[in-house]
């Protein structure tokens, strides 16, 4: 089975009102699996949200430096809250083999639940990153995680090693 891991929104310009240790805790979480599914052989993803860009704000629709992009990565960039509206991620994720997803990022409540639905909607299956996404809420983490499928990384640990 062939996982892609997404990072959605995980830019200066999304995450300028959280507190760097909560970005930091997020970050550990999403950076540790990145590294998992990279040495396996699995997708990772880079999902950017460019609405609003312009020349003058470009650096703030960069990702956070805490974030490890590597030369492997794939970068989508998006419009929608929804990363499969009106982009390739649909093809890309088929292109290589993807059924398994695990969706991590900012915010929880928007542009990552609505990934999540975007995915079921197209018949993949996906998960949520424990400890992997964030949002100016924080009860909406706690619902987040109550009302949908969650993967904790020891979990893909054993997926991989399997």
């Amino acid at each position: 089975m062939k996982i892609g891991l997404l990072i959605i929104d995980m830019q200066a310009i999304h995450l300028e009102d959280l507190e760097k240790k909560i970005i930091d805790r997020a970050c550990e979480y999403i950076n540790y699996v990145s590294d998992l599914l990279r040495s396996n052989d699995h997708v990772v993803i880079h999902v950017q949200d460019i609405e609003g860009l312009k020349e003058s704000n470009r650096d703030l629709y960069n990702s956070v430096p805490e974030i490890q992009i590597k030369d492997k990565d794939l970068i989508l960039t998006k419009e929608n809250s929804n990363a499969f509206w009106k982009t390739e991620l649909e093809q890309i994720l088929l292109n290589q083999s993807v059924e398994f997803i695990i969706i991590s990022g900012f915010a929880a409540e928007h542009c990552v639940l609505f990934t999540y639905n975007g995915a079921i909607e197209r018949g993949f299956k996906p998960v949520i990153l424990q400890n992997g996404i964030l949002s100016n809420k924080s009860d909406v983490i706690t619902s987040t995680y109550r009302d949908r499928n969650l993967i904790s990384y020891p979990v893909i640990e054993y997926l991989i090693n399997k």
